[in-house]
């Protein structure tokens, strides 16, 4: 079963949040995930909050979002990305 990262940033720095962005998508693909909502418009339809930056990665499933994210390759750009942005995450199963 697929799963899913769901995120929501508040870039703080965006110049060096720009080298996360470049160097992520190759190291997501290497564990089989993919974007499938990266930034772009987006409109809030019910709730509250402010938007920020929304992104959606699939991977074939739970264990492969887990390891890509434990991963020692994926390690210090999770820490470039905590210093360059405030974020919530979830992951999620789906169909």
């Amino acid at each position: 079963m697929a799963a899913y990262l769901i995120g929501s940033l508040d870039i703080t720095d965006l110049a060096d949040f720009a080298e996360y962005a470049r160097q992520a998508p190759a190291v997501i693909a290497r564990y089989g995930g993919r974007y499938v909502v990266r930034g772009g418009a987006a409109e809030m339809v019910e709730g509250e909050g402010p938007l920020h930056r929304q992104v959606v990665l699939e991977f074939p499933d739970m264990a492969a979002l887990k390891t890509w994210y434990a991963s020692p390759e994926y390690a210090p750009l999770l820490a470039l990305r905590q210093r360059t942005a405030r974020a919530k995450v979830i992951f999620v199963e789906g169909a």
